[in-house]
């Protein structure tokens, strides 16, 4: 009876803190005003960073925008509009546009399959702002289950398969894959059920990132969990229907603040520590650094729920038992062979201190993929970063980036001269200046 209330419990604890925020929020503003004198004192400082904290502890994070309105080339900007250029209840396919933007015919069609694992696809803002300038970028941005009303029905790992699959027909063949961590399952099975059924659509590449392939090997504790609690475990403990005032009322989900508290709780130190660092950067008056800590934690912290039937089958079907890599999976009545494909090349990339897919989860991709020429295969172990790490910071941007523009370059059969050269810079504007254009309606500032 408890369990089936948390979710309308938290949702009142929030409720409840609202007048504290406020207060912490007025004493903010007043204690970092330039004409309050005590703003400078060391009470004043303390008093507005302890408020600060408070408030974004306790705050709703909503739904971050990517904020990429700029490509700047040799001095020349270049707009960059977003445009939803597919929809379904569960996803939209957004598509940055790049106007008059050079050498664009000329580049790859990347499409970046974003995780649905609690996180909006927004969390790949840096591998997005990364690959802009050298590739035409669609990227899957999945919906918040709790804002889908429950008359639409459910929406399992078989529905994901079925939605990767049918992008793929509008986006036509020859687009480039890019699947980062949980897609890598889905992404897989969809590709392997086009090719033995001889779909024209088929894609250029696939290239996984920390992605749990086989969660047999290298084993994390996060695959670990899994396996010792068991699928009943998590269908008694971590499933909840969504609350009033959604419109989701009544739908099962997987809460996004539960999948955060589990993350949170693997690293609980750091983030403390990271929290007191900004305590002592604000009262410092280290702007830049506290800056940082925002930025992180204003995606981080934002998170969505959800539907419990694609919880539920991900976790026994990846997790528990295995079922890609042993050869069981099925989907609609059709088992899933990898070793169908023959046409798609396949690239797959981890990190040597990945904690949430071990290293070999995703490498097990090539020992499925029998049938695909050794000549259109690489593999790529980036040492020194753990699972963020592999898609976004330094790291990314200047070893594992120019390796999968190589490796597109070779499928598609062009020489590396032909792609743009990479000193280009990305301009990103601050959160909300963003404008997506829906078909031919442009939408007002998210």
């Amino acid at each position: 009876m408890f369990r089936s209330y948390s979710y309308q419990m938290y949702e009142m604890v929030h409720a409840a803190l609202a007048p504290a925020r406020a207060v912490t929020d007025t004493a903010h503003f007043v204690f970092r005003n330039p004409w309050n004198p005590l703003s400078s004192t060391t009470l004043g400082k303390n008093i507005s960073a302890a408020a600060e904290l408070f408030e974004r502890m306790t705050r709703r994070y909503g739904k971050p925008t990517f904020g990429l309105d700029e490509i700047e080339v040799d001095g020349v900007a270049y707009p960059v509009l977003e445009d939803v250029v597919w929809s379904r209840p569960f996803c939209n396919l957004l598509h940055f546009v790049r106007p008059d933007f050079p050498h664009a015919e000329d580049q790859p069609r990347l499409l970046i399959v974003a995780p649905m694992s609690g996180h909006y696809a927004t969390l790949l803002r840096g591998t997005v702002e990364a690959l802009l300038p050298y590739c035409d970028i669609y990227i899957t941005d999945w919906t918040d289950a709790r804002l889908v009303p429950l008359a639409v029905g459910t929406f399992d790992l078989e529905d994901y398969v079925d939605y990767i699959r049918h992008i793929y027909e509008h986006l036509g063949p020859g687009v480039h894959t890019l699947a980062v961590c949980q897609p890598g399952v889905p992404v897989l099975a969809a590709v392997s059920v086009m090719e033995a059924n001889g779909d024209p659509n088929f894609p250029a590449s696939m290239t996984f990132m920390g992605s749990p392939i086989d969660t047999r090997r290298s084993p994390t504790e996060v695959n670990k969990l899994a396996e010792r609690r068991g699928v009943e475990w998590f269908r008694r403990n971590v499933l909840h229907p969504v609350p009033f005032p959604y419109p989701g009322l009544g739908r099962q989900v997987y809460p996004g603040f539960l999948q955060l508290s589990g993350f949170m709780a693997m690293n609980l130190d750091r983030h403390v520590n990271a929290h007191l660092e900004m305590f002592n950067h604000l009262i410092e008056g280290d702007g830049d650094s506290a800056e940082k800590h925002r930025d992180f934690y204003d995606e981080y912290l934002a998170v969505m729920d959800m539907d419990a039937a694609f919880y539920m089958q991900t976790i026994e079907t990846v997790f528990i038992k295995h079922a890609l890599p042993k050869g069981e999976m099925m989907h609609r009545g059709q088992r899933v062979d990898p070793s169908a494909i023959r046409r798609v090349g396949l690239m797959t990339i981890e990190g040597e201190k990945d904690d949430i897919a071990g290293v070999g989860q995703s490498q097990a991709a090539h020992d499925l993929c029998v049938n695909i020429p050794e000549a259109k295969k690489v593999h790529y172990l980036q040492l020194d970063v753990g699972h963020y790490g592999i898609f976004n910071g330094s790291r990314f941007r200047n070893e594992i980036v120019p390796r999968m523009r190589g490796f597109w370059a070779m499928i598609d059969g062009k020489p590396a001269k032909e792609i743009p050269p990479a000193k280009v810079k990305t301009v990103k504007k601050a959160p909300g200046a963003a404008v997506r254009k829906e078909g031919k309606r442009a939408l007002e500032p998210a």
